[in-house]
């Protein structure tokens, strides 16, 4: 029996769970709005922001999960990667809550725990299995093994796919976040109306930095022969952009399920609540005969409860930190 208390601080939310026994029993998260006003996530306000969140987030989740903290068994954190302020704050915390009560430490991964999210709600999926993981920084094919055997069989060489859902957003003049907003203005457009450039990068492997520029000068040459070109094409951008994404992700991920003969597929991530992203893998799903796991939406971005997933299967293995923690290899899995 363990009931752990996690706290995940990478980015810009302030979020804290609580697993009892495998089972999440509260996952409060506190967003930060005002980097809106600076279209993106400012580092050192964010670090604050999280210092003023802590408290009364831990405090909500304790409440949420009806446990009192002496009842805890242990305390989890999100160690990297991510914003160094902001991870330094959930450390910090987690350390010194965890020296008060006399409770061992748990470090996560931050990266891996989006892949374990797959296992907080049914149906979960059976090893070994593909995750494609997708967020603002990071865009992965991970070959799932076991819960803490797990092998990265391709990456980005340059920009993560989230990063160029964002820049495409910023240059179409919408407001921060502006990856849900390409999505919700995608649902009204013509994915086939605008092409863009296709990265050519061989093995598993993904680019994006050319589709970006690909991206940029498209605008740029369209607004030249009409400014208003944004606001009269805003939906069918948006879908052709969106779709261009989705099709370079998928086009690898199936070439790996077809190379190693797997038909267990999942995706995870910021980016993994694209709804185009979505109906994409439910379609090959259809086509391949794949076997396919979508987190609900409030496991898809920043939050504790994968934390505390990732920190349940830690703890069944005794795998502790000490107060000095030993530094967070970006291969621990």
């Amino acid at each position: 029996m363990s009931v752990i208390l996690a706290i995940e601080s990478s980015c810009d939310e302030t979020s804290v769970a609580i697993c009892n026994n495998g089972k999440i029993t509260a996952n409060v998260i506190a967003n930060q709005t005002i980097h809106q006003n600076y279209g993106g996530v400012i580092p050192e306000l964010a670090s604050r922001v999280h210092q003023q969140n802590i408290v009364p987030v831990i405090h909500q989740a304790l409440l949420n999960a009806k446990v009192n903290k002496n009842e805890l068994n242990a305390v989890a954190f999100t160690q990297g990667p991510g914003l160094l302020g902001s991870l330094l704050v959930g450390v910090s915390f987690a350390k010194s809550f965890a020296l008060a009560l006399d409770l061992p430490l748990i470090s996560v991964n931050h990266m891996h725990a989006h892949i374990l999210a797959h296992f907080i709600d049914d149906p979960k999926p059976e090893f070994p299995f593909l995750c494609l993981t997708v967020s603002g920084g990071h865009t992965q094919i991970v070959l799932v093994k076991d819960y803490f055997d797990m092998e990265i069989i391709g990456e980005t060489l340059d920009d993560a796919a989230g990063e160029a859902f964002d820049k495409t957003a910023k240059l179409l003049k919408l407001p921060y976040p502006g990856g849900p907003l390409i999505d919700k203005h995608a649902k009204d457009g013509d994915p086939l109306m605008f092409k863009f450039g296709e990265p050519q990068i061989r093995d598993l492997n993904y680019s994006f930095s050319g589709f970006k520029t690909s991206v940029l000068y498209f605008i740029r040459d369209r607004e030249k022969e009409n400014p208003n070109f944004i606001a009269e094409n805003l939906n069918d951008i948006c879908a052709s952009v969106q779709y261009s994404i989705v099709f370079i992700l998928l086009n690898k991920l199936k070439k790996a399920a077809k190379q190693l003969g797997i038909k267990e597929i999942a995706i995870a991530g910021g980016v993994s609540a694209n709804s185009g992203l979505r109906t994409g893998l439910r379609d090959l799903a259809n086509e391949h005969n794949w076997n396919v796991y979508i987190p609900a939406f409030e496991y898809c971005t920043d939050n504790a409860a994968m934390i505390a997933m990732a920190a349940h299967y830690k703890y069944i293995n005794k795998e502790f930190v000490g107060q000095g923690i030993a530094p967070l290899s970006r291969m621990e899995f």
